[in-house]
């Protein structure tokens, strides 16, 4: 393995792989796409799990106190993290510091809207949809960010977290063409959560309706009734649901509709298809993809 020299704020740490500790796996496997070999990336969510609603566990209070690097969503997704970048005491990994990485840096964010979180809201995406990833073409933003990060922390390493970058870039564009191809003439959708802007804007979706009456507030009988009128008027031709979502209303509107239930990943790992970013990707246009 190609050694990494990590210029710290203490200056040489070591000779060593750079650390870098992400929120999510669908992070992790953009950083290393920049990083390689020169990076040890880790996650604290764990594949599948609403991250909105994680809650940090001692371990990762130790992965961050280690870490070299910190990547995170940012957009009030992984808020959680604020409190444990304090607790860690490690002053390169907090806001301003070196090793403070914010992957929503220059996304331009879709659903921004004013008002905070009430007592009854869920966790409502004030500050936009949080769930920019998803937007293939939203990678080359993410892994720009990433790759200022590593080049400033490590500068000897610089020219090849550049070309490791554009490697990755080049085979993202080129499943770029074939995704867009596969969802041509899709049907209307519908969702159990309001996750698919992003994609459904890159590859010209469209979803009819949402599940949840307000984020991560269950639905009530009627709004399923309304929502099934809704989608026999518009021919919805799947009911869209990850699998730590529940599966009783998707089933449910997809027998009053005649639709079928496409299960869904927004994060690397959620299921074995998506092993990386772009099998995660991958994995969705398949599942919804019209048959030929």
């Amino acid at each position: 393995m190609t050694i990494a020299l990590f210029l710290g704020l203490e200056g040489v740490v070591g000779a060593e792989p750079l650390r870098l500790v992400s929120t999510t796996t669908e992070l992790e496997s953009l950083a290393i796409s920049v990083g390689g070999e020169l990076i040890v990336a880790t996650h604290l969510i764990p594949a599948g799990q609403d991250a909105e609603n994680f809650q940090p566990r001692p371990q990762d209070l130790a992965r961050v106190r280690e870490a070299q690097a910190v990547l995170r969503v940012g957009v009030d997704y992984d808020l959680w993290l604020d409190p444990l970048l304090q607790q860690a005491g490690n002053a390169r990994v907090r806001r301003g510091g070196a090793g403070y990485i914010d992957a929503s840096t220059d996304i331009a964010l879709l659903d921004v809207r004013a008002g905070g979180v009430g007592p009854d809201d869920g966790h409502a995406h004030g500050r936009g949809n949080p769930h920019y990833w998803l937007d293939p073409a939203n990678a080359a933003m993410i892994t720009a960010t990433i790759l200022e990060a590593l080049a400033r922390l490590d500068p000897p390493n610089a020219k090849r977290y550049e070309a490791n970058r554009l490697a990755f870039l080049e085979r993202l564009d080129a499943k770029m063409g074939e995704w867009k191809r596969a969802l041509e003439n899709a049907p209307a959708l519908i969702a159990y959560h309001d996750t698919w802007p992003y994609f459904a804007r890159r590859f010209r979706l469209r979803f009819v309706g949402i599940v949840e009456l307000r984020p991560g507030v269950p639905p009530s009988a009627s709004h399923l009734a309304k929502l099934a009128r809704e989608g026999i008027e518009a021919r919805v031709g799947a009911i869209v649901r990850e699998p730590h979502e529940p599966a009783r209303d998707a089933q449910f509107l997809a027998s009053r509709t005649g639709a079928r239930v496409a299960v869904l990943a927004s994060s690397v790992g959620a299921i074995p298809e998506a092993r990386d970013y772009i099998s995660l990707i991958d994995y969705d246009v398949r599942a919804l993809a019209p048959s030929r």
